[in-house]
C-alpha cells in the first residue's frame, strides 16, 4: 500500500505497481515525477500546510506585538553597538576590551541592520528580533513537512493527507514565547538558525548525487552548523552533532574537508580573535555565570515553573504520543499483508527498489552478516545516517542535551527563557501532524465475501499481474488507518483547545515580587514596575526606580568624576568623589555600580563607565566565585569597596559614602595588586598592541578558570600579601 507523499508528492490512484515503482525509484534518487494531471491528493496536504502556516505565524505576530517589549538585558547589546559607531570597538565601555554580550552574531547581525537603516538602536533590535521568530515558525514547519514527505514516521497509505501546525502550536501558545520574540535578546536568532539547520539537514537526508548542486548544498550545511557558537554558545551540541553526522556519512573526502573549512571558518577566526582581543575563550557573561557551573535543585525548580502554570506537561504528552504513534504505523505499512505469500514480499520489496543479497553481488549465495568484512559493516553503516530517521534522533538528542544542560546549569532568572530552544528543538520533528483520510473507508466497512466470491471495491482493480487483491488484508489496514488518524485529530484538538485556555496564563505575584526562586515573568516586573505596558526604548526605561536620579547624578559629576552607587532611596544616588590631586596618568571618569545594566548603560553617556555587581561587563566580578545560595543568574555580588579602591575613589570619611567599609577599602587596594589579577586588568585595560595580542592568545586559558575571593580580606591570604592594619580595630 503506497503512501500519499507530502507537498506534492501524492500517489495518483490512476497510476499503475510500474508507475509507483518508478516514482518511489526516483524520489530516493532526489528526483521528482509528478503524476500527468494535478489531483486533490496533490492539493489537499500543500493547502493544509499553506493555510496552517500562515494562520499560526499571523497568531504568533499578534501575540508578539501586543506584548512587544525590550529587555533591559536586550539594551545590554545595544551600548556595544554604540561603542562600535562611535569607532571604540566592539566594547561595553570605552578603554575596556570586554565582550559583555554572549551572541556574537546577534550583535553583528544588529550592527548591521543598525547600519543600513540608520534607525534607532531599540526599533531595529525590537524588528529584527520578531522577523527572525516570525519566520522560524513557518521555515521548521516546512522542514518536518518534508520530512514527512520521505515517508519517515507519517501516518501512511491511499487518501488525502492534511499537515496541520501541532508542534508549532504548542511553541506560540506559551506566553515566554510570544515575550522574548520582541525582547531585544538573542532568541529569535536561535530559533530562526535552528529552523534554517533542521531545513537543511531534512533535505541533506534525501539529497543523492555528485552534482555541483549537491556540493553546494553540503558545503552550506557545514556553514550553517558551523555558526552554532557564534549564535548561542551552547548551540555548539546541535552544529557539532549536525557536523558529525554530515561528515560520517557517505561522501568524498574531499568534500569532508571543505565542510570542515567552511564550517570553522568564521568560529575559529572569531575565537582566535577573542583570545587575543579579550583574553578569554568564551564571552565575558558565561563567566560571570559560571556557565559550566551546576546547581541542579534549581534547574528542576525551574523546568517546574515553566510547566506548572501553563500545564505544560499535557501537550508534551501528547506530542509524544503522536511520534509514537507515527512510528508504529510506519512498520505497520512496511508489514505484508498477512495473505502475502513469500514470493509476494519478494516482489513487494524488489517494488520498493530494495535488491536482495543474490541481486547485488550477481551471486546465488546469500552472504550471513558475520561473513561480511568490516569495510562492508562500515560503509552500511554510514550509509544509514544520511536519513530522516538518523537526522531526527540527533536533532532529538542535542535538544535533550540542551534542556539537561540548562537544568544542570539552574536556569535562568527570567520565567521559561532559555527553555524555549530546547523545547523549540524537541518540537521539530512533529512541528506539523500528518492525518491521512483513507480513499475507501465505506470499502473497508463492507461484508466480507464468501469463500469464492469475488469482491472489486470503488477504485479498486486488480494489480497487473492479475492476481486478485488480498481484500481482507486491506480491509484490515484501511480500518485501523482510520482508527489511526481519528486518534490523531483527537490528539490535535486537544492541543488546539489546551493552547486556546493556557495563551493568556500568567505566573502567580507576576510582576510584583520575586519569590524565594529568584525566577519572574520578566516582562510583567517591568510593565508593573513602570505603568508601561510596552517599553521599548531606553527612555522608557527612565521610569524605572532610579533611573532619573541616576542622569541627573551623571550630570552633576560628569566633570568632577567619581563612582555613582545607588542608594536607598529611590530619588538619590551616593558618590564616592576622586582626589583632588589625580595619580600621575588617572583620568576624571564618573562610574555608574549597579545591577541594571541595560538600562543605565542605554542612559548614560560613553564617556560614563558602567559596571556590575555580577560582573556581566566588569571583569573583576565575573572573576568571583558563584555564590552558592544566591539568586540564580544573580549568584556574584561584589561588595562595593572593591570598585571603589578600583576606580582610585577617596577611601576615607566623611567623603566616603558613610554605609561603606574603610578597612574593606583599604584591604581591596592590596588585593588589587594580586599579580594574577593585575594581569587579568592589563589584558583588557593595556594599549592595544600585536604584543598584547599574542599574549592574551596565551593567558586566555588561565584567565577564563581564574576566581578571585569576594572578601578582600580572604583574597588577600589566598594572593599571599601583607594585610593592612586596620583603621578601626575590631
Amino acid at each position: 500500500m503506497q503512501s500519499p507523499e507530502v507537498l506534492n508528492d501524492s500517489t495518483d490512484e490512476s497510476a499503475d505497481d510500474s508507475v509507483d515503482t518508478e516514482r518511489d525509484t526516483a524520489t530516493r534518487r532526489g528526483t521528482r515525477r509528478f503524476p500527468g494531471s494535478w489531483g486533490p491528493r496533490q492539493w489537499v496536504p500543500t493547502i493544509s500546510f499553506a493555510v496552517g502556516a500562515i494562520a499560526v505565524t499571523t497568531f504568533f505576530a499578534i501575540g508578539a506585538w501586543q506584548r512587544r517589549w525590550i529587555a533591559d538585558d536586550g539594551l545590554i547589546v545595544l551600548r556595544t553597538l554604540r561603542n562600535l559607531f562611535a569607532g571604540n570597538g566592539p566594547v561595553f565601555n570605552a578603554g575596556e576590551r570586554v565582550e559583555a554580550n554572549t551572541s556574537t552574531a546577534w550583535t553583528y547581525i544588529l550592527w548591521f541592520w543598525a547600519w543600513i537603516t540608520d534607525g534607532q538602536l531599540e526599533y531595529v533590535a525590537l524588528w529584527v528580533a520578531l522577523v527572525m521568530s516570525l519566520a522560524a515558525i513557518p521555515i521548521a514547519m516546512y522542514g518536518t513537512a518534508r520530512l514527512f514527505r520521505t515517508r519517515l514516521g507519517g501516518l501512511t497509505g491511499d487518501g488525502y493527507t492534511l499537515l496541520l501546525p501541532f508542534g508549532a502550536i504548542v511553541y506560540i501558545a506559551l506566553p515566554p514565547a510570544r515575550d522574548f520574540a520582541t525582547s531585544g535578546l538573542e532568541n529569535g536568532l536561535c530559533i530562526f538558525w535552528i529552523a534554517l539547520l533542521w531545513c537543511q539537514l531534512v533535505a541533506w537526508s534525501r539529497r543523492t548525487g555528485r552534482g555541483r548542486g549537491v556540493v553546494a548544498a553540503n558545503l552550506a550545511l557545514a556553514f550553517t552548523a558551523g555558526l552554532a557558537p557564534l549564535v548561542r554558545p551552547e548551540l555548539t551540541v546541535l552544529g557539532g552533532l549536525t557536523l558529525l553526522l554530515v561528515l560520517l556519512a557517505p561522501s568524498s573526502w574531499k568534500l569532508r574537508i571543505g565542510m570542515v573549512v567552511v564550517a570553522a571558518v568564521l568560529p575559529v577566526g572569531y575565537q582566535i580573535f577573542r583570545m587575543g582581543y579579550y583574553g578569554l575563550l568564551v564571552p565575558n557573561p558565561a563567566v560571570a555565570k559560571d556557565a559550566s557551573g551546576a546547581k541542579w535543585h534549581q534547574g528542576f525548580i525551574y523546568v517546574g515553573n515553566l510547566f506548572g502554570p501553563y500545564v505544560l506537561v499535557l501537550p508534551v504528552v501528547l506530542v509524544i504520543v503522536a511520534g509514537v504513534l507515527l512510528v508504529v504505523a510506519r512498520r505497520f505499512r512496511d508489514e505484508p499483508d498477512v495473505e502475502t505469500t513469500d514470493a509476494a514480499a519478494t516482489d513487494a520489496a524488489a517494488t520498493d527498489g530494495e535488491a536482495t543479497d543474490d541481486e547485488a553481488t550477481g551471486t546465488d549465495a546469500v552472504e550471513k552478516p558475520d561473513e561480511k568484512s568490516w569495510r562492508r559493516r562500515l560503509g552500511a553503516w554510514s550509509a544509514g545516517l544520511q536519513t530522516p530517521t538518523a537526522v531526527t534522533v540527533t536533532i532529538l538528542v542535542a535538544g535533550l542535551i540542551g534542556g539537561i544542560y540548562w537544568i544542570r546549569q539552574g536556569g535562568d532568572f527570567m520565567h521559561g527563557r532559555v527553555m524555549l530552544v530546547p523545547l523549540f528543538t524537541l518540537l521539530l520533528p512533529l512541528m506539523v501532524l500528518p492525518i491521512t483520510i483513507p480513499a475507501h473507508v465505506r470499502a473497508a466497512f463492507r461484508r466480507t465475501p464468501a469463500a469464492g466470491e469475488t469482491d472489486v471495491t470503488d477504485g479498486e482493480s486488480e494489480p497487473a499481474d492479475g492476481n486478485p487483491a488480498p481484500v481482507d488484508g486491506t480491509r484490515r489496514r484501511t480500518r485501523l488507518q482510520l482508527a489511526g488518524s481519528t486518534i490523531m485529530a483527537a490528539l490535535w484538538v486537544t492541543t488546539v483547545a489546551w493552547a486556546v485556555v493556557c495563551h493568556q496564563n500568567v505566573l502567580p505575584n507576576a510582576g510584583i515580587d520575586i519569590g524565594r526562586s529568584g525566577i519572574v515573568d520578566e516582562r510583567r516586573f517591568y510593565v508593573t514596575n513602570m505603568g508601561n505596558e510596552n517599553p521599548v526604548t531606553a527612555e522608557d526605561y527612565l521610569d524605572y526606580p532610579r533611573m532619573r536620579a541616576m542622569v541627573e547624578w551623571i550630570d552633576k559629576y560628569h566633570s568632577e568624576g567619581g563612582v555613582i552607587l545607588p542608594s536607598f532611596n529611590y530619588d538619590e544616588w551616593y558618590v564616592a568623589q576622586l582626589p583632588g590631586v589625580m595619580p600621575k596618568g588617572a583620568e576624571r571618569k564618573v562610574t555608574v555600580y549597579f545591577l541594571n545594566l541595560g538600562m543605565t548603560s542605554m542612559n548614560a553617556p560613553l564617556d560614563v563607565r558602567v559596571i556590575d555587581q555580577m560582573g556581566l561587563a566588569y571583569p573583576l566580578a565575573a572573576h568571583t566565585e558563584r555564590l552558592e545560595d544566591g539568586r540564580i543568574g544573580h549568584d556574584k555580588v561584589l561588595p562595593s569597596e572593591w570598585v571603589v579602591a578600583e576606580a582610585g575613589a577617596y577611601p576615607k570619611k566623611p567623603v566616603l559614602p558613610g554605609y561603606l567599609d574603610e578597612d574593606l577599602v583599604r584591604q581591596a587596594q592590596v588585593a588589587l595588586t594580586c599579580p594574577q589579577t593585575k594581569d587579568r586588568f592589563a589584558s583588557f585595560e593595556g594599549p592595544w598592541s600585536f604584543e598584547r595580542f599574542k599574549h592574551n592568545l596565551k593567558q586566555s586559558f588561565v584567565f577564563t578558570d581564574y576566581r578571585i575571593e569576594r572578601e578582600p580580606e580572604y583574597e588577600i591570604q589566598r594572593c599571599g600579601l601583607q594585610m593592612p592594619p586596620r583603621i578601626h580595630p575590631r
